[in-house]
């Protein structure tokens, strides 16, 4: 091999990580990939979907002042009737648990119009699919499912309405025998690190996750795609010093830097938000 044909090979862009939460949305929240989402959402649902609907991403703005500001990762609409929120996580943070009942309680009330009428509440089901392993739930499988049940005596389910799926990506490495040959295995493996030979393997009888891995291929070359992953690593990176050491005023003063850069490279305030937490007024004075 000549100089120039190892220095190109160098060259070659290592593909951007679908674990961050960014790319996470982009690669499987876009218009455009709901035959990705389809069959990834089949994998976790451990059912045939007819069809998906990704058009309604959207950040939820705050209805008052006092509202957190929650933002989607990845809003599906399925079969035309039931919607499914996907969020990827990989910092663990405080009330993480808390957290998911918030965002599923906001788009389940969502529905429900001025009329009332409570018919027009939809199954909603909330997927968390988080970077480390969960504290309280060190003795469950990699992917856990929960809904409302009657504990006493029969285990009734109170309603189908509340759906809730629990996916800890390091766990997957403790799998043995056919458990490794599971769909979502195989996806969490692609999420994990889509270069690697087992994923080159599963994409031979899996069209859709070659469309993902061709679909990443194209935004790792995406300049704007490489900033913003750039700098949610930074964020990242930056949050678990902080949190490491407790510098309250440093944590700050860093994520307000990351979001000054941000907004000075052209990058939507939505993003901004979901990437740094900081409000529209915070963003606005940087």
């Amino acid at each position: 091999m000549t100089q120039k044909e190892e220095t190109k090979g160098e060259e070659k862009r290592k593909l951007l990580s679908p674990k961050l939460d960014v790319i996470f949305q982009a690669l499987f929240g876009e218009v455009g990939s709901e035959r990705i989402t389809k069959k990834f959402l089949e994998a976790i649902l451990d059912e045939e979907l007819e069809e998906v609907d990704l058009s309604r991403n959207i950040v939820l703005r705050r209805e008052n002042l006092e509202d957190k500001m929650g933002i989607l990762d990845v809003l599906v609409k399925i079969n035309n009737e039931e919607y499914c929120n996907v969020e990827m996580q990989m910092v663990e943070k405080d009330k993480l648990l808390e957290r998911i009942l918030y965002y599923w309680s906001r788009i389940y009330g969502k529905n429900l119009k001025s009329s009332n009428d409570y018919i027009e509440l939809k199954k909603t089901i909330e997927v968390l699919i988080v970077n480390f392993e969960i504290n309280r739930l060190e003795e469950l499988e990699y992917h856990s499912r929960w809904k409302i049940i009657e504990e006493e005596k029969r285990k009734l389910v109170l309603t189908e309405d509340l759906e809730i799926h629990i996916i800890e990506i390091p766990k997957i490495y403790k799998l043995a025998g056919e458990e490794q040959e599971e769909e979502l295995v195989k996806w969490l493996e692609f999420i994990e690190n889509p270069e690697s030979k087992k994923v080159e393997k599963y994409m031979e009888e899996n069209k859709e996750m070659k469309e993902a891995k061709e679909k990443l291929e194209v935004m790792s070359e995406d300049e704007r795609m490489q900033i913003l992953a750039e700098l949610r690593l930074k964020a990242i990176r930056d949050e678990k010093a902080v949190e490491r050491y407790g510098y309250k005023q440093g944590r700050e003063k860093g994520i307000k830097e990351i979001a000054k850069k941000m907004k000075d490279n052209g990058i939507e305030i939505e993003i901004i938000q979901k990437i740094t937490n900081l409000t529209q007024e915070e963003i606005d004075v940087l």
